[in-house]
Parts: structure tokens; sequence; C-alpha cells
């Protein structure tokens, strides 16, 4: 099975969207910060800093995920979502394992992420890549956000 793991182009940003309002109405619902993020991804995080990628598999674009800014040289994972048909095939491991790679030769600090606890097959993956739970703060990006992870990127 062949993944290819692309960057962003302004052609994906529909697909960017789509993926991930299916999963959040799968399971919770689409969150004023979400909306930001969305409706204008190529403003929302790349213009101010931030990346995102896509899983490609035969011919179709099937997953994606985003590293959004949050400072210097600390990033957020966010957004990452594998199109429903698709899910079972590693493509959020593949995911997941890029990320970790492009952080680690940007040379960046740490990613964090939040996520919540009715998704136990994406805290999983978190932290078979090395996320480890740290504490929430008060003002959450999320209300569905039950859970702060971070890996801490050691070269």
């Amino acid at each position: 099975m062949a993944i290819d793991i692309i960057p962003f182009e302004p052609r994906y940003a529909s697909t960017f969207k789509d993926l991930n309002v299916a999963w959040l109405n799968e399971y919770f619902y689409v969150e004023p910060k979400d909306e930001i993020l969305l409706k204008n991804c190529e403003e929302a995080i790349i213009d101010t800093g931030g990346y995102i990628f896509f899983a490609r598999y035969e011919d179709a674009t099937v997953g994606c995920f985003s590293f959004i800014k949050l400072d210097g040289s600390c990033y957020e994972l966010g957004k990452m979502a594998v199109d429903k048909e698709y899910q079972g095939l590693r493509i959020g491991q593949e995911l997941m394992e890029f990320a970790v790679s492009f952080a680690k030769e940007k040379s960046w600090e740490k990613l964090v992420l939040y996520s919540s606890t009715k998704l136990p097959t994406a805290l999983h993956i978190y932290r078979k890549y090395g996320f480890k739970v740290v504490e929430l703060e008060k003002d959450l990006p999320y209300a569905r956000s039950d859970i702060k992870m971070e890996l801490l990127i050691h070269n």
C-alpha cells in the first residue's frame, strides 16, 4: 500500500475542510475555533507560519493534518482526519510518522495536541508515537477537549 504525503496546495483547501467537518460532525460538532481554521485554512494556518499536509492513496486525498504555530518552535498538531472509507489502513499512523519526522527535521521544541477521551483509537496512535498526557490549561481552544498531550522533540 503506497501512501504519499503531500504539502498543502490551494486546490486542496475544500478537501481539508470536508475531511475535518466529517469527523467533527460524527463525534462532536464544528466549534467556532474549527470554523476559523477551516473556513480559510491558508490564511489561518499557512500564512501564520503553519503547515498542512495530505495523505494520498490510490489517486484520492484521504487524510490530512496541520501544524498550527503557537510560538517560536512549538506547534499544535491538529485537524488530523482520515476519510471513514479508508480508516483501518494505517493512514493515520503514516500521517503521525511523517508529522514527528517533519518536526524533528525542523528542530522544533515540542508538539502539543488537544483531543478527547471519546477517541480511543486516536489516543492510542498518539501514545504510540511518544505523546504524553500533560495538564490542561483553563482556557481551552475546543469544548470537546478533555485531554492535552505533548511530544518533546529530541534530535
